[in-house]
Protein backbone atom coordinates (compact mmCIF):
# COMPACT_ATOMS: atom_id res chain seq x y z
CA UNK A 1 0.00 0.00 0.00
CA UNK A 2 1.25 3.52 -0.80
CA UNK A 3 1.32 4.44 2.87
CA UNK A 4 1.95 8.15 2.36
CA UNK A 5 -1.29 8.57 0.39
CA UNK A 6 -3.19 6.36 2.85
CA UNK A 7 -2.05 8.58 5.70
CA UNK A 8 -2.95 11.75 3.77
CA UNK A 9 -6.48 10.49 3.12
CA UNK A 10 -6.86 9.51 6.78
CA UNK A 11 -5.71 12.97 7.87
CA UNK A 12 -8.11 14.58 5.39
CA UNK A 13 -10.96 12.55 6.92
CA UNK A 14 -10.08 13.70 10.42
CA UNK A 15 -9.80 17.35 9.33
CA UNK A 16 -12.97 17.46 7.19
CA UNK A 17 -16.07 19.34 8.28
CA UNK A 18 -18.38 17.16 6.17
CA UNK A 19 -17.65 14.27 3.80
CA UNK A 20 -19.46 13.15 0.64
CA UNK A 21 -18.99 9.45 -0.20
CA UNK A 22 -19.51 8.32 -3.80
CA UNK A 23 -20.13 4.94 -5.43
CA UNK A 24 -20.14 4.23 -9.15
CA UNK A 25 -23.28 3.88 -11.27
CA UNK A 26 -25.18 0.59 -11.16
CA UNK A 27 -23.27 -0.24 -8.00
CA UNK A 28 -21.89 -3.67 -7.24
CA UNK A 29 -20.77 -5.24 -3.96
CA UNK A 30 -17.30 -3.70 -4.12
CA UNK A 31 -18.27 -0.05 -4.45
CA UNK A 32 -21.16 -0.30 -1.97
CA UNK A 33 -19.21 -2.52 0.42
CA UNK A 34 -16.45 0.10 0.48
CA UNK A 35 -18.88 2.96 0.92
CA UNK A 36 -20.82 1.18 3.68
CA UNK A 37 -17.60 0.34 5.54
CA UNK A 38 -16.53 3.98 5.49
CA UNK A 39 -20.02 5.12 6.55
CA UNK A 40 -19.74 2.76 9.51
CA UNK A 41 -16.43 4.31 10.52
CA UNK A 42 -17.63 7.91 10.07
CA UNK A 43 -20.65 7.19 12.24
CA UNK A 44 -18.34 5.75 14.88
CA UNK A 45 -16.31 8.97 15.05
CA UNK A 46 -19.39 11.23 14.68
CA UNK A 47 -18.13 12.78 11.46
CA UNK A 48 -20.88 14.46 9.40
CA UNK A 49 -21.28 12.76 6.02
CA UNK A 50 -23.64 12.02 3.16
CA UNK A 51 -23.47 9.42 0.36
CA UNK A 52 -24.27 9.61 -3.35
CA UNK A 53 -24.96 7.14 -6.15
CA UNK A 54 -26.15 8.33 -9.57
CA UNK A 55 -28.40 5.29 -10.15
CA UNK A 56 -30.62 2.83 -8.31
CA UNK A 57 -29.04 0.07 -6.25
CA UNK A 58 -29.62 -3.66 -6.44
CA UNK A 59 -31.92 -5.05 -3.73
CA UNK A 60 -29.44 -7.92 -3.40
CA UNK A 61 -27.11 -5.53 -1.58
CA UNK A 62 -29.69 -4.12 0.81
CA UNK A 63 -28.21 -6.14 3.68
CA UNK A 64 -25.25 -3.72 3.85
CA UNK A 65 -25.56 -1.33 6.82
CA UNK A 66 -26.69 2.28 6.27
CA UNK A 67 -27.23 1.70 2.55
CA UNK A 68 -30.70 3.29 2.81
CA UNK A 69 -28.97 6.63 3.33
CA UNK A 70 -27.28 6.60 -0.09
CA UNK A 71 -29.02 9.25 -2.19
CA UNK A 72 -29.43 10.05 -5.89
CA UNK A 73 -30.15 13.69 -5.06
CA UNK A 74 -27.90 15.93 -7.17
CA UNK A 75 -28.42 18.72 -4.62
CA UNK A 76 -25.84 16.98 -2.43
CA UNK A 77 -23.20 18.56 -4.67
CA UNK A 78 -24.45 22.04 -3.76
CA UNK A 79 -23.78 21.51 -0.06
CA UNK A 80 -21.12 24.10 0.78
CA UNK A 81 -20.35 22.35 4.07
CA UNK A 82 -18.80 19.42 2.18
CA UNK A 83 -15.04 19.86 2.00
CA UNK A 84 -13.97 16.27 1.21
CA UNK A 85 -15.29 13.84 -1.41
CA UNK A 86 -14.23 10.18 -1.38
CA UNK A 87 -15.01 7.97 -4.38
CA UNK A 88 -14.83 4.18 -4.15
CA UNK A 89 -14.19 1.79 -7.02
CA UNK A 90 -14.85 4.52 -9.62
CA UNK A 91 -12.47 3.93 -12.53
CA UNK A 92 -13.29 7.36 -13.97
CA UNK A 93 -15.38 10.40 -13.02
CA UNK A 94 -18.05 9.59 -15.63
CA UNK A 95 -18.32 6.02 -14.27
CA UNK A 96 -19.39 7.64 -11.02
CA UNK A 97 -21.55 10.24 -12.76
CA UNK A 98 -19.55 13.11 -11.27
CA UNK A 99 -17.54 14.36 -14.24
CA UNK A 100 -19.64 17.54 -14.42
CA UNK A 101 -19.02 18.50 -10.77
CA UNK A 102 -15.25 17.95 -10.53
CA UNK A 103 -14.35 21.39 -11.96
CA UNK A 104 -16.84 23.00 -9.56
CA UNK A 105 -15.35 21.13 -6.60
CA UNK A 106 -11.88 22.29 -7.59
CA UNK A 107 -13.05 25.92 -7.73
CA UNK A 108 -14.56 25.58 -4.25
CA UNK A 109 -11.37 24.02 -2.87
CA UNK A 110 -13.07 20.69 -2.07
CA UNK A 111 -10.53 17.88 -1.85
CA UNK A 112 -11.23 14.65 -3.76
CA UNK A 113 -9.87 11.28 -2.60
CA UNK A 114 -9.98 8.49 -5.19
CA UNK A 115 -9.76 4.91 -3.82
CA UNK A 116 -9.83 2.27 -6.53
CA UNK A 117 -8.23 -0.81 -8.07
CA UNK A 118 -8.90 -0.31 -11.79
CA UNK A 119 -5.83 -0.33 -14.02
CA UNK A 120 -7.38 2.32 -16.26
CA UNK A 121 -8.03 4.83 -13.47
CA UNK A 122 -6.61 8.23 -14.59
CA UNK A 123 -5.87 9.42 -11.02
CA UNK A 124 -8.54 12.12 -11.16
CA UNK A 125 -8.43 12.88 -7.43
CA UNK A 126 -6.27 15.20 -5.37
CA UNK A 127 -5.35 12.08 -3.41
CA UNK A 128 -5.23 8.82 -5.38
CA UNK A 129 -5.02 5.48 -3.62
CA UNK A 130 -5.20 3.30 -6.75
CA UNK A 131 -3.73 -0.22 -6.56
CA UNK A 132 -4.45 -2.30 -9.71
CA UNK A 133 -2.95 -5.45 -8.20
CA UNK A 134 -5.68 -5.59 -5.55
CA UNK A 135 -8.63 -7.91 -6.13
CA UNK A 136 -11.10 -5.22 -5.10
CA UNK A 137 -11.39 -1.77 -3.63
CA UNK A 138 -12.46 -3.31 -0.32
CA UNK A 139 -9.15 -5.18 -0.21
CA UNK A 140 -7.39 -1.82 -0.45
CA UNK A 141 -9.72 -0.36 2.16
CA UNK A 142 -8.95 -3.21 4.56
CA UNK A 143 -5.24 -2.34 4.40
CA UNK A 144 -6.18 1.34 4.74
CA UNK A 145 -8.10 0.60 7.94
CA UNK A 146 -5.29 -1.52 9.37
CA UNK A 147 -2.55 0.94 8.49
CA UNK A 148 -4.42 3.82 10.13
CA UNK A 149 -5.39 1.78 13.22
CA UNK A 150 -9.10 2.09 12.41
CA UNK A 151 -11.43 -0.35 14.14
CA UNK A 152 -12.98 -3.16 12.05
CA UNK A 153 -16.02 -4.50 13.95
CA UNK A 154 -18.13 -7.35 12.60
CA UNK A 155 -20.48 -5.23 10.46
CA UNK A 156 -17.54 -3.41 8.86
CA UNK A 157 -15.82 -6.74 8.21
CA UNK A 158 -18.96 -7.94 6.41
CA UNK A 159 -18.94 -4.80 4.24
CA UNK A 160 -15.32 -5.30 3.26
CA UNK A 161 -15.76 -9.02 2.70
CA UNK A 162 -18.72 -8.32 0.40
CA UNK A 163 -16.51 -6.46 -2.05
CA UNK A 164 -13.94 -9.24 -2.10
CA UNK A 165 -16.55 -11.97 -2.62
CA UNK A 166 -18.32 -10.14 -5.45
CA UNK A 167 -15.23 -8.91 -7.32
CA UNK A 168 -13.53 -12.32 -7.18
CA UNK A 169 -16.67 -14.20 -8.23
CA UNK A 170 -16.75 -15.95 -4.84
CA UNK A 171 -12.97 -16.52 -4.95
CA UNK A 172 -13.16 -18.15 -8.39
CA UNK A 173 -11.63 -15.68 -10.86
CA UNK A 174 -8.08 -14.60 -11.62
CA UNK A 175 -8.28 -11.59 -9.29
CA UNK A 176 -8.08 -13.98 -6.32
CA UNK A 177 -4.57 -13.99 -4.83
CA UNK A 178 -2.88 -15.31 -1.71
CA UNK A 179 -3.21 -11.81 -0.24
CA UNK A 180 -6.93 -11.78 -1.06
CA UNK A 181 -7.52 -15.08 0.72
CA UNK A 182 -5.45 -13.94 3.69
CA UNK A 183 -7.48 -10.73 4.07
CA UNK A 184 -10.77 -12.59 3.62
CA UNK A 185 -9.75 -14.99 6.38
CA UNK A 186 -8.92 -12.11 8.71
CA UNK A 187 -12.26 -10.45 7.96
CA UNK A 188 -14.14 -13.65 8.75
CA UNK A 189 -12.19 -13.88 12.01
CA UNK A 190 -13.34 -10.33 12.82
CA UNK A 191 -16.98 -11.31 12.32
CA UNK A 192 -17.46 -10.96 8.56
CA UNK A 193 -20.55 -13.05 7.72
CA UNK A 194 -19.56 -15.02 4.61
CA UNK A 195 -22.66 -17.22 4.61
CA UNK A 196 -24.97 -14.20 4.67
CA UNK A 197 -23.07 -12.49 1.85
CA UNK A 198 -23.22 -15.60 -0.32
CA UNK A 199 -26.91 -16.01 0.41
CA UNK A 200 -27.72 -12.46 -0.69
CA UNK A 201 -25.42 -12.00 -3.68
CA UNK A 202 -25.03 -15.51 -5.11
CA UNK A 203 -28.46 -17.07 -4.56
CA UNK A 204 -30.19 -14.28 -6.43
CA UNK A 205 -31.85 -15.99 -9.41
CA UNK A 206 -35.61 -16.04 -9.99
CA UNK A 207 -37.48 -18.36 -12.35
CA UNK A 208 -38.12 -15.42 -14.70
CA UNK A 209 -34.48 -14.43 -14.48
CA UNK A 210 -33.30 -17.91 -15.39
CA UNK A 211 -35.66 -17.97 -18.36
CA UNK A 212 -34.06 -14.74 -19.52
CA UNK A 213 -30.65 -16.35 -19.11
CA UNK A 214 -31.86 -19.20 -21.29
CA UNK A 215 -32.82 -16.77 -24.04
CA UNK A 216 -29.52 -14.90 -23.84
CA UNK A 217 -27.37 -18.02 -23.65
CA UNK A 218 -29.16 -19.52 -26.67
CA UNK A 219 -27.73 -16.65 -28.73
CA UNK A 220 -24.16 -17.30 -27.67
CA UNK A 221 -21.81 -17.23 -30.65
CA UNK A 222 -18.11 -17.84 -31.11
CA UNK A 223 -16.47 -15.16 -33.25
CA UNK A 224 -13.66 -17.39 -34.45
CA UNK A 225 -11.43 -14.81 -36.20
CA UNK A 226 -10.99 -12.95 -32.88
CA UNK A 227 -11.66 -16.00 -30.66
CA UNK A 228 -14.28 -14.12 -28.63
CA UNK A 229 -17.53 -15.68 -27.40
CA UNK A 230 -20.40 -13.20 -27.26
CA UNK A 231 -24.11 -12.76 -26.73
CA UNK A 232 -26.55 -9.93 -26.14
CA UNK A 233 -29.63 -8.80 -24.22
CA UNK A 234 -32.31 -6.62 -25.81
CA UNK A 235 -34.76 -4.21 -24.20
CA UNK A 236 -37.56 -6.52 -25.28
CA UNK A 237 -35.90 -9.48 -23.51
CA UNK A 238 -36.04 -7.67 -20.18
CA UNK A 239 -39.67 -6.59 -20.73
CA UNK A 240 -40.83 -10.00 -21.98
CA UNK A 241 -39.49 -11.83 -18.93
CA UNK A 242 -40.42 -9.09 -16.49
CA UNK A 243 -37.08 -9.04 -14.70
CA UNK A 244 -35.07 -6.27 -13.10
CA UNK A 245 -31.91 -4.84 -14.60
CA UNK A 246 -29.90 -6.54 -11.87
CA UNK A 247 -30.87 -10.06 -12.89
CA UNK A 248 -28.96 -9.57 -16.13
CA UNK A 249 -25.69 -8.54 -14.48
CA UNK A 250 -24.53 -12.03 -13.54
CA UNK A 251 -24.39 -13.23 -17.14
CA UNK A 252 -21.16 -11.32 -17.74
CA UNK A 253 -19.37 -13.19 -14.96
CA UNK A 254 -20.85 -16.46 -16.20
CA UNK A 255 -18.80 -15.95 -19.37
CA UNK A 256 -15.73 -16.86 -17.30
CA UNK A 257 -16.99 -20.45 -17.09
CA UNK A 258 -17.00 -20.99 -20.86
CA UNK A 259 -14.18 -23.13 -22.17
CA UNK A 260 -14.21 -21.78 -25.72
CA UNK A 261 -12.73 -18.42 -26.64
CA UNK A 262 -9.96 -16.31 -25.15
CA UNK A 263 -12.54 -13.79 -23.90
CA UNK A 264 -16.28 -13.39 -23.43
CA UNK A 265 -18.43 -10.38 -24.27
CA UNK A 266 -22.03 -9.54 -23.48
CA UNK A 267 -23.90 -6.56 -24.89
CA UNK A 268 -27.00 -5.06 -23.29
CA UNK A 269 -29.36 -2.72 -25.07
CA UNK A 270 -30.32 0.22 -22.84
CA UNK A 271 -33.61 2.12 -22.89
CA UNK A 272 -31.99 5.10 -24.64
CA UNK A 273 -30.69 2.88 -27.44
CA UNK A 274 -27.06 2.83 -26.36
CA UNK A 275 -25.30 -0.49 -25.90
CA UNK A 276 -23.51 -1.36 -22.68
CA UNK A 277 -20.76 -3.93 -23.13
CA UNK A 278 -18.79 -6.12 -20.73
CA UNK A 279 -15.67 -8.19 -21.41
CA UNK A 280 -14.45 -11.09 -19.27
CA UNK A 281 -11.48 -13.43 -19.51
CA UNK A 282 -9.59 -15.93 -17.39
CA UNK A 283 -6.54 -16.08 -19.67
CA UNK A 284 -3.35 -14.50 -18.34
CA UNK A 285 -2.20 -13.38 -21.80
CA UNK A 286 -5.42 -11.45 -22.52
CA UNK A 287 -6.03 -7.89 -21.25
CA UNK A 288 -9.68 -7.03 -21.84
CA UNK A 289 -9.24 -3.55 -20.37
CA UNK A 290 -7.38 -2.73 -23.60
CA UNK A 291 -10.44 -3.79 -25.59
CA UNK A 292 -12.70 -1.60 -23.46
CA UNK A 293 -10.41 1.41 -23.83
CA UNK A 294 -10.88 1.27 -27.61
CA UNK A 295 -14.45 2.40 -26.97
CA UNK A 296 -13.70 4.86 -24.17
CA UNK A 297 -14.31 2.36 -21.39
CA UNK A 298 -11.99 0.73 -18.89
CA UNK A 299 -11.64 -1.70 -16.05
CA UNK A 300 -9.34 -4.53 -15.09
CA UNK A 301 -7.18 -6.86 -17.11
CA UNK A 302 -9.74 -9.65 -16.56
CA UNK A 303 -12.99 -7.64 -16.48
CA UNK A 304 -13.91 -4.40 -18.19
CA UNK A 305 -16.85 -2.38 -19.48
CA UNK A 306 -17.70 0.15 -22.16
CA UNK A 307 -20.58 1.75 -24.08
CA UNK A 308 -21.21 2.23 -27.80
CA UNK A 309 -24.03 3.56 -29.92
CA UNK A 310 -26.76 1.22 -31.16
CA UNK A 311 -28.44 -0.50 -32.84
CA UNK A 312 -27.19 -3.90 -31.73
CA UNK A 313 -26.38 -5.25 -35.18
CA UNK A 314 -24.26 -2.21 -35.97
CA UNK A 315 -22.62 -2.29 -32.53
CA UNK A 316 -21.50 -5.91 -32.87
CA UNK A 317 -19.99 -5.27 -36.29
CA UNK A 318 -18.34 -2.05 -35.10
CA UNK A 319 -16.82 -3.64 -31.99
CA UNK A 320 -15.23 -6.55 -33.79
CA UNK A 321 -13.95 -4.33 -36.60
CA UNK A 322 -12.23 -1.98 -34.13
CA UNK A 323 -10.69 -4.82 -32.11
CA UNK A 324 -9.41 -6.38 -35.34
CA UNK A 325 -7.77 -3.10 -36.40
CA UNK A 326 -6.36 -2.54 -32.91
CA UNK A 327 -4.73 -5.95 -32.76
CA UNK A 328 -3.23 -5.48 -36.20
CA UNK A 329 -1.65 -2.25 -35.00
CA UNK A 330 -3.76 -0.18 -37.38
CA UNK A 331 -5.66 1.64 -34.64
CA UNK A 332 -4.13 3.47 -31.70
CA UNK A 333 -6.25 4.16 -28.62
CA UNK A 334 -5.61 7.87 -29.02
CA UNK A 335 -7.28 7.78 -32.44
CA UNK A 336 -10.60 6.47 -31.19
Amino acid sequence: MPKRVAKQIFQAIQAAEKILLVSHKNPDGDTLGSLAAMMQYLRHIDKPHVAFCATDMSPNLSFLPHIDYVSQDQKLWDDTEVDLVISFDCSSPDYAGIEHVLPILKERGVKVANIDHHKTNPDYGDLNLVIPSASSTTEILYDFFVYNNMDIPGDTATCLLTGIVTDTGNFSNAATTKQTMCIASKLIAKGGNLAMIQGWVLKDKTVSGLKLWGTVLSRMTHHEPLDIVYTYVTKDDVKTHGVSEYEVEGIANFMNHIKDGRAGMILKEKEDGTIKGSFRTTHDHVDVSAFAKIFGGGGHKKASGFSVEGPLEHAIEHIFEKIHLFERGELALAEV
